[in-house]
């Protein structure tokens, strides 16, 4: 197991509330740890010191990317309501007859797709009750690795034009629609109008909307509703101590603070801040190192 995939179990199981853990792993059990396995760990020591035993016991099997993200996959099954949720519509042609589902050749395909149309991306499933299927998806790019602290959730219930998606990449949303349209034959995955027509929780509905108009409010407050004066470069020097819980190292010692230069450019820096947050891709509202910037001269 190389250390990305330790990190991925430390960081994932360290969200774990205490008085969840068993049950979690145990939901995982099936899959990877079994019950004997969890009896040679103490659950009553200190949790930093719990999760240094069970990235252990992972390392000893060998663990994959694809077992680590199905833990992940099984936190979010629980603790969803902490989550914001889009919900897209998929619609057929008024002529197309409805298909038999396989849920197995569904997850072939799924996958097959978006690793053809990019290469770095780990797709991993867990199926659910009631014909509902989890996906989990890491992006990466041509050139960089997927990265699994910040992937893409989809709930999809079969039979069904409906999908719930919770933390999406904004600019890659037409790809995973793409990949629902060539799958089941539908027009191009849309977001859909939340009304109450719609047989779903109204509280996840309402939640989702009152974000999406504090996001709105606070980039307004922040940058106005106004065109950005063009700004290509920005650049911050400040002045930090240096912070470990590890022992020694060669700046443990070090008394002095280390001074740090930051640099960010772009064609227009101004306007690619402001649509951070309303994108997705960053929380509102942003730092006020960058929201400062407009209000100076």
């Amino acid at each position: 197991m190389d250390e990305t995939v330790a990190e991925f179990i430390r960081r994932t199981i360290l969200r774990i509330p205490m008085n969840e853990m068993m049950s979690i792993l145990k939901a995982w059990d099936f899959f990877f740890l079994s019950e004997n396995q969890l009896q040679t760990i103490n659950f009553q020591q200190r949790k930093k010191r719990l999760v240094q035993d069970l990235v252990l016991l992972c390392e000893e099997k060998c663990a994959s990317v694809n077992y680590a993200a199905l833990l992940d996959i099984i936190y979010t099954q629980v603790h969803q309501h902490q989550k914001v949720w889009d919900v897209f519509q998929m619609s057929k042609e008024p002529d197309e007859d409805v298909e038999l589902f396989d849920m197995e050749q569904f997850k072939r395909s799924f996958k097959k797709i978006l690793q053809r149309a990019l290469k770095n991306v780990t797709v991993s499933f867990r199926d659910a009750e009631e014909n509902a299927v989890w996906i989990r998806i890491a992006w990466g790019t041509q050139c960089t690795k997927p990265n699994q602290h910040k992937p893409t959730y989809v709930l999809h219930y079969h039979q069904t034009p409906y999908a719930f998606t919770s933390s999406p990449l904004k600019s890659l949303m037409p790809l995973l629609g793409q990949t629902f349209e060539n799958h089941n034959s539908t027009t191009p995955l849309q977001e859909r109008c939340l009304g109450l027509d719609v047989n779903m929780d109204s509280r996840i509905i309402h939640e989702n909307r009152v974000e999406k108009e504090r996001v709105q409010r606070i980039t307004q407050e922040s940058f106005g509703d106004y065109p950005q004066p063009q700004l290509e470069f920005a650049q911050y020097k400040f002045e930090m101590k240096f912070k470990s819980d590890l022992n020694g190292g060669i700046l443990a010692e070090r008394k002095e603070s280390l001074w740090c230069l930051i640099k960010f450019s772009s064609p227009h820096l101004l306007e690619a801040l402001k649509s951070l947050a309303p994108a997705g891709i960053a929380d509102a509202p942003l730092s006020p190192l960058f929201t400062c910037i407009p209000a100076r001269e």
